[in-house]
């Protein structure tokens, strides 16, 4: 079992829109509302891909259990600390091929809740073979507060699917515990390292030979249309992907890890598990839904995947 890690969820709330007027009545006439966050639809996309996981992190209030209760119908175990503050709302407006997003910066955790969630964390770590993080911390964690979750599961035995930015991920590479993997994008990298990172592939090998990144066996570093650039030990790869009718974007990262994460937790060769990370971030762009996947189309955009090993 995967157990998928989502510190700060959400009600992603999407309202789609022929025009955005501002200070005026907008009025909408469909309206998505998904359990959100980028744990939440990695642990969608594993449930979809017929793998067992399990659902958990910090909830709170009606908008807490409106949560649970989406996980519920989709057959998500979830096992959740409930806290007395609410969660967040994040609300999506699609207009005129744009999309503007406000978001909620969810409730402020203190000491004592930081520290119940590691000792549930720690429990939890018996019922699972894999672990992924995804995602921003609430606000009144520590930013080693991912380091520290790594460091536990380290002790256990149990690797590590880190996907976020910023201060958690640097303090996350700073010790000697490293997560299993991570999945930067090429913004991430550049403001990681300090310096601009470009899609060169001698440029990205040169970045990933920093000290940062000693010790984690798996890198993919995610470049949206064009792929990704994947080192694992000592090896690289490049692959390609073709080109796709994007529908809805949104998602497509965490659809990612969650294949990652399944090919990985099936031991699967490093080939099969590359095309499978790729394969399902593209299924995700072509679904209306964030974190969502049409596994029927699974076989057919796999074999369209290239992997090519860099000497």
């Amino acid at each position: 079992m995967i157990l998928a890690v989502t510190m700060n969820p959400s009600v992603d709330i999407s309202y789609p829109l022929h025009e955005f007027k501002l200070d005026a009545v907008n009025r909408v006439e469909t309206v998505r509302k998904t359990a959100g966050g980028k744990g939440l639809n990695v642990a969608r996309v594993i449930a979809q891909m017929g793998e067992k996981v399990l659902a958990t992190g910090v909830l709170g209030g009606t908008i807490g259990d409106y949560i649970v209760q989406e996980l519920n119908k989709s057959d998500i175990s979830n096992d959740f600390l409930n806290i007395e503050r609410e969660s967040r709302n994040c609300i999506a407006i699609l207009h005129e091929g744009m999309q503007t997003e406000i978001l909620e910066s969810g409730p402020t955790l203190t000491k004592e809740e930081g520290a119940d969630f590691l000792g549930k964390f720690e429990d939890l770590l018996s019922k699972v073979s894999l672990v992924t993080i995804s995602g921003s911390l609430p606000k009144g964690l520590p930013a080693d507060y991912y380091q520290q979750m790594i460091e536990i599961s380290q002790r256990k035995g149990i690797p590590v699917i880190l996907d976020s930015s910023g201060d958690p991920l640097r303090k996350a590479l700073l010790y000697k515990e490293k997560p299993f993997a991570i999945k930067p994008n090429i913004t991430e990298l550049s403001q990681l390292l300090g310096m601009k990172v470009d899609s060169g592939i001698r440029h990205l090998q040169q970045a990933l030979d920093h000290e940062l990144f000693q010790g984690i066996e798996w890198i993919v570093v995610s470049m949206a249309s064009e792929g990704a650039f994947v080192r694992i030990g000592a090896a690289d790869y490049r692959v390609t992907i073709p080109k796709i009718e994007v529908v809805n974007p949104v998602g497509s990262g965490d659809a990612t890890v969650a294949g990652l994460a399944v090919a990985l937790n099936r031991n699967q060769p490093a080939t099969a598990v590359l095309k499978t990370a790729m394969t399902t971030g593209m299924l995700n762009t072509i679904e209306a839904g964030t974190g969502s996947i049409n596994m029927t189309k699974f076989n057919q955009y796999f074999d369209l995947v290239k992997v090519e090993k860099i000497d």
